[in-house]
């Protein structure tokens, strides 16, 4: 056998790790020429250049240059740092474009749902990578970030802008697991304000309008809605499967979705929260009955179907909509305030923050309390009301020919 070979003395001194009698890394000196010069070298000439050689974990040989030796070596200690805690991050890695790193994240995503995926790759195509995309991803710094933000919010809603922008921030996030880079520059990023706007329930006079001004095929869907808080797309992939008229229930468990390029579909609802088994009053239930009596559910069993049959897409509806609130005289007026007038219905009725919670689907008291707070009594309206209950309609003093009584 061979004998093992040794590091010399000089060879030790510009490496910072032997293997036998393969360098793992060092430190080798170029002279002003460009030429190396040999190791143990005494004076280094002025101008000389120090370039360090490593191996990255998975084995890869890489080299850098630096003009001082005190930065080579601080550089060494540091890759070898970073390589023994796991921290270590190839910089060639981070050259890849934000456009290409991103889209393989895109495409690895197995919890997205088909139109959060669609939704997702809308949102990147149009607002990232104009601006970002093609950026080496080790490269954008916290301050282009904050540009990007500060160019979307002259466009975008700042609720819109807070979505993209965590759909961003998941890519860098995703990209610093994947050791592609060191860290994310989505830190301490100043995004705007978002306002939600004070819900301001409808009356009743104002639903009976907007359904008298739709044709008759859809009148039943809004008064549905009204009764028990359904969201537009599970209205709209309710069937008659899911409606139990003999115990009054609506089961939710599915929604109607629509895909680009693709015909609409059932999919799992808006989160887990949003299962849910919501009583069926008895308006909302004889309103069905009517409407099914007259049109039929088809083989595809739904409730609400357009005028040829078919499932409801909502763009087509978003039209007759808007037609029927302009007659009803409440233009601006949403499918979706349907919902917020049934939870006003509720707190009026002195319904507790869990029961519209569990009613609407909400994934925490905290999203109701923040959407309608303000329509809950405050305590000094709820101590009137009890000392009232108890003691009744105000006594008014009878007054007799001699003074009161």
């Amino acid at each position: 056998m061979g004998r093992r070979a040794e590091c010399s003395p000089q060879r030790r001194e510009r490496s910072w790790k032997c293997s036998r009698s393969r360098v793992v890394a060092s430190i080798d000196v170029y002279g002003p020429d460009g030429t190396r010069l040999p190791a143990g070298v005494g004076r280094v000439p002025k101008g000389s250049r120090y370039q360090v050689r490593y191996r990255t974990p998975e084995g890869a040989s890489r080299k850098r240059m630096f003009t001082r030796k005190v930065d080579a070596e601080q550089f060494l200690v540091s890759v070898e740092h970073r390589k023994l805690t796991g921290e270590y991050v190839d910089a060639s890695a981070g050259r890849r474009t934000v456009r290409d790193y991103a889209e393989a994240w895109r495409a690895a995503q197995v919890q997205h749902r088909p139109t959060t995926a669609a939704q997702v790759e809308t949102h990147l195509r149009r607002h990232v990578y104009p601006i970002l995309g093609d950026r080496p991803i080790g490269a954008v710094r916290r301050s282009e970030i904050q540009g990007w933000v500060r160019n979307r919010s002259t466009e975008l809603a700042p609720s819109t802008l807070g979505v993209v922008y965590g759909y961003l921030a998941a890519v860098f996030r995703a990209a610093v697991d994947d050791q592609v880079i060191a860290r994310t520059p989505c830190t301490r990023i100043n995004l705007p304000k978002r306002t939600r706007p004070r819900v301001v329930p409808l009356e009743v006079a104002q639903v009976d309008a907007i359904c008298e001004a739709l044709p008759d095929r859809y009148q039943a869907l809004v008064t549905l809605a009204a009764a028990t808080g359904l969201r537009q797309g599970e209205a709209f992939g309710l069937t008659v499967d899911r409606v139990d008229f003999l115990r009054r229930t609506v089961r939710v468990d599915r929604q109607l979705v629509l895909m680009p390029g693709a015909g609409p579909h059932l999919a799992e609802p808006k989160t887990p929260a949003s299962h849910r088994m919501i009583p069926l009053p008895a308006v909302a239930g004889d309103a069905l009955a009517a409407h099914l009596a007259v049109f039929p559910a088809g083989p595809e069993g739904f409730v609400f179907t357009n005028d040829r049959g078919e499932p409801i897409r909502r763009t087509r509806f978003s039209d007759v909509w808007r037609r029927a609130v302009a007659r009803a005289g409440v233009e601006g007026v949403t499918f979706h305030d349907l919902r917020h007038f049934y939870a006003s219905l509720l707190i009026r009725h002195g319904e507790s923050v869990k029961v519209v919670q569990e009613r609407l689907g909400h994934a925490s008291p905290v999203e109701t309390l923040e959407t309608y707070a303000h329509l809950w009594p405050d305590s000094d309206d709820r101590t009137r009301s009890a000392v009232d209950s108890v003691l009744g309609a105000p006594r008014v003093p009878v007054v007799s020919e001699g003074g009161v009584m």
